[in-house]
């Protein structure tokens, strides 16, 4: 069965490596980046892997509130039903840790971002659709001011708390959906893989990008997932788990989905 599948920060790293995967198995896949340039790059990669498979490029700045919702719409005008959203792009360390609206980047574009896009596409997934956000092994408590807030914390927990925040929405969504709307899974694809961001972080080549790629994959397209929403998948033990204990507390994971909500409602 062929599937359209929107993922993400797909111009490097996991991201382009499961977009390649996906397009090697015939998928429609849209990719996403910052830079149209790069974009262009790896759409004509992409295009001579399959020339069956459909590849798009849609160039957006995720930690830009007004761009996510530009990238919607763009999907939305081509697409009345998409497959699958993954939410891939994530940031550790950055030049600049704040965004233009004022927010801790890592937030913005971890967080935030993810779940304004996940709302506008709601309706393009429909109740069979899925979600896949990534998260990571590295999830430390959410401090709900800073997540509003300038650049207040270190890479690390910036980095730890977007993460958990990813998570906690995720389930809180699910909950409040139910039947009605998409899985929605976060996934630690695994600690760490040799990308770029990690390379960067930690001055390693990392683990295989590989063992992220077929995990992602999996999330996306296989049965052992339908019936996956508000569930944590932490391939670093190969299985469904639980993450950290604050993404087990609804009131916890609510409070972090209001205060996300509100800050959208300012922009």
């Amino acid at each position: 069965m062929k599937n359209t599948i929107l993922i993400t920060g797909s111009t490097d790293g996991i991201g382009k490596a499961t977009a390649q995967s996906l397009v090697d198995q015939g998928h429609t896949v849209l990719i996403h980046g910052r830079s149209q340039n790069k974009l262009d790059t790896v759409k004509a990669e992409l295009d001579q892997r399959n020339a069956s498979a459909d590849v798009e490029a849609y160039a957006a700045d995720l930690s830009d509130f007004a761009q996510v919702g530009q990238l919607a719409s763009a999907v939305l005008n081509n697409h009345q039903h998409i497959d699958v959203l993954i939410n891939n792009a994530g940031v550790f360390k950055v030049p600049n840790k704040t965004a233009g609206n004022g927010i801790d980047i890592r937030f913005v574009v971890n967080t935030i971002a993810p779940y304004l896009l996940t709302l506008k596409l709601l309706e393009c997934l429909g109740a069979s659709g899925r979600v896949i956000n990534l998260s990571s092994a590295a999830q430390a408590p959410v401090d709900t001011a800073a997540l509003g807030e300038k650049n207040r914390l270190d890479d690390s927990q910036a980095y730890a708390q977007s993460k958990l925040a990813l998570t906690m929405w995720s389930r809180s969504l699910a909950d409040k959906l139910g039947k009605q709307g998409p899985a929605i899974i976060a996934v630690n694809p695994a600690s760490f893989l040799g990308s770029n961001m990690v390379k960067e972080a930690y001055g390693t080549q990392g683990k295989d990008v590989q063992i992220g790629v077929d995990i992602l994959v999996r999330a996306s397209l296989s049965d052992d997932f339908a019936s996956a929403s508000g569930l944590y998948y932490d391939n670093d033990k190969g299985a469904f788990s639980d993450p950290h204990p604050d993404a087990l507390d609804p009131i916890k994971n609510n409070a972090v989905t209001e205060r996300v909500e509100e800050i959208l409602a300012r922009y």
